[in-house]
């Protein structure tokens, strides 16, 4: 009696045993095969969400003062990786003492020369671009208006133009469309020595 229960015994040990070895080593193999995920691979995914919510229409805006033509392949490059919509605009500012719609040959001739420059951008980038001259008031609030109407989700905006404002990239109507905004805003400073994004084909053309 007592040799038989003692067997019976060792042989439920030996299997309680032999199943936590079983479960140590399937439970070895899962997370072999299902890692955490690191803190990198986190933030890269809450990064890339947070791109796929951002961009969903774009607005490019230039002015006499700001100067957007740096951001412009960034712009085409996210449009398209996102299939978003993609609007460059000129704000023209017109001073209280003309009237709302007076002609500024100087200024319409610029806004002619960038919405070209950034229709040429988009067109090597293969995407669809709308271009738009303003004329306002206010610089800051038609960039306001514009996104408001557009129900834009991201603003991308360059820096003041190089020796206007010394020192001071930003300036205040960036500042003020920055801080204002209902949606995102991306601003592109360039730097001393060198673009924020080279248009490739630009710069191999060049090149040669």
């Amino acid at each position: 009696m007592n040799a038989s229960s003692s067997e019976i015994q060792v042989t439920v040990a030996g299997a309680v045993i032999a199943l936590g070895i079983a479960g140590g080593v399937g439970a070895i193999l899962w997370w072999m095969l299902h890692p955490p995920s690191s803190y990198v691979q986190r933030i890269a995914a809450e990064a890339e969400s947070e791109l796929e919510r951002m961009v969903g229409s774009l607005i490019v805006a230039f002015s006499p003062e700001i100067d957007s033509s740096h951001m412009m392949v960034l712009a085409a490059r996210l449009a398209r990786g996102e299939r978003s919509e993609l609007l460059a605009i000129y704000v023209i500012e017109v001073p209280y003492t003309l009237p709302p719609d007076a002609e500024m040959e100087s200024e319409e001739r610029a806004a002619l020369d960038a919405l070209g420059a950034a229709e040429t951008i988009a067109q090597k980038s293969n995407v669809t671009i709308r271009t738009e001259t303003i004329k306002a008031r206010s610089t800051k609030q038609a960039v306001l208006d514009i996104a408001k109407r557009e129900k834009a989700n991201l603003i991308i905006l360059g820096s003041y133009r190089e020796g206007k404002y010394s020192g001071a990239p930003l300036g205040r109507e960036i500042e003020e469309i920055a801080a204002d905004a209902k949606c995102d805003v991306l601003i592109g400073v360039e730097g001393k020595h060198g673009t924020l994004l080279i248009d490739e084909s630009g710069a191999s053309s060049q090149s040669s």
